[in-house]
């Protein structure tokens, strides 16, 4: 499991378009926008040129020093979006290719306020470090890893996303999409059991994959074991699809390493100011890089996420618990990630559970209220009586 505390005041993190309509928890508000495709042709072009399927270097604006390298860039600022809420979170997605020698970074202010940076990310890891920023704190908010968290109402922001490519190269970043989701929801440590709905007694065939097998691999990318829960999902989800590395993507391992992919997905999520592969950004653009659509959200209900699992579409899903809160689970966590794969026929949760002990231990059946109420809190209380963050309902939106 993630050692990230999952951090939420009062807010709503990204959801992306999909076929179920974006909803959150009673009193909670949340608005996304996403750019994709020619929908980037929208906003302010400074040297982008829009290609088949996004955005690219055209004629670059400008060359930084980075890391003692030399880049030219060209920059795409989003129009102005209004929340039509006071707003308390932000946190942008996006799904990008980045070719050898080229990176990008995205960016997001509202009004009245600078740019703060979101992340600096490329799928690789041979040119640039893959990174948040840490720091970015004064009077209008501050960033919290990935998550921008409002320190004054945000009614309204804008994303800018800049592309770089080393200087002397024709290859250019592919930018697919870009998102942002802005929300405010109320701090809740109960919350109702949704009723059953479309999904009992469906369970997609996702692949079954234990973070715990892999626990002292590669200590520079967290460590491995029980640190790797969130792309260990993701894997499992990319799989799912049919999708993911190929056998050069993973000639850096030895054959004969268990769940090659794994590792190639916790060392292609890894944040390096973070420390860890769980960014939930990172993530998802991770799983996007083999051409599927990936976005963080957060949904409302277990009725809510079977909607995803009747259309075909296993959902990642952010907890904390103690050990005494989730019967069967074995353990606590101040922050976990899973799959849901589907539901009992009674409407229980079936998850493929990484925090597990073997490949064949992941699946796991959660009582559906207990589950409901780990993933859509967004406070728990410790044996001691002091107040963690919940997630509120966190879910990584991975689809075709």
């Amino acid at each position: 499991m993630t050692l990230r505390v999952v951090s939420v005041l009062s807010a709503v993190l990204a959801l992306g378009l999909t076929a179920v309509p974006p909803a959150v928890a009673e009193g909670a508000r949340v608005d996304y926008q996403e750019w994709r495709s020619a929908q980037l042709v929208r906003g302010e072009h400074e040297g982008t040129a829009l290609v088949p399927g996004g955005l690219v270097v055209g004629r670059p604006v400008g060359v930084v020093d980075h890391e003692g390298r030399a880049y030219e860039f060209a920059r795409w600022t989003s129009p102005r979006r209004v929340t039509g809420f006071d707003a308390t979170q932000a946190v942008a997605s996006w799904n990008a290719d980045t070719p050898a020698g080229t990176w990008l970074q995205v960016e997001l202010r509202g009004d009245g306020t600078g740019w703060y940076v979101m992340g600096r990310w490329a799928l690789g890891d041979q040119d640039v470090e893959r990174t948040t920023v840490s720091g970015q704190d004064d009077e209008h908010g501050s960033v919290d890893v990935d998550t921008y968290v409002a320190k004054q109402p945000l009614r309204a922001y804008q994303l800018r996303v800049t592309l770089y490519r080393s200087v002397g190269t024709r290859k250019s970043p592919l930018l697919r999409m870009a998102g942002v989701m802005a929300s405010a929801i109320p701090d809740r440590f109960e919350v109702p059991t949704s009723a059953p709905g479309v999904a009992r007694g469906v369970e997609l065939p996702v692949p079954r994959y234990s973070q715990n097998v892999h626990e002292g691999h590669f200590p520079e990318y967290d460590g491995g074991g029980e640190a790797w829960c969130s792309p260990t999902s993701t894997e499992m989800v990319v799989e799912y699809y049919g999708r993911g590395p190929s056998a050069d993507d993973l000639s850096w391992l030895d054959e004969d390493h268990v769940d090659r992919t794994v590792d190639h997905a916790a060392r292609h999520t890894y944040d390096y100011d973070y420390r860890g592969a769980g960014n939930w950004p990172f993530n998802t653009a991770y799983a996007a890089s083999f051409g599927l659509r990936g976005h963080v959200t957060r949904l409302r209900s277990l009725s809510e996420l079977e909607g995803y699992i009747a259309r075909g579409v296993p959902v990642i899903t952010s907890q904390s618990f103690r050990a005494d809160e989730l019967d069967g689970a074995g353990y606590g966590t101040s922050g976990h990630i899973m799959v849901v794969v589907g539901f009992t026929r009674d409407g229980d949760v079936i998850a493929n559970d990484p925090a597990s002990s073997s490949d064949a231990a992941v699946r796991r059946v959660y009582d559906r209220g207990q589950f409901e109420d780990i993933w859509l809190r967004t406070k728990r209380y410790r044996a001691d009586g002091s107040v963690a963050g919940g997630s509120g309902g966190i879910a990584y939106i991975i689809t075709r």
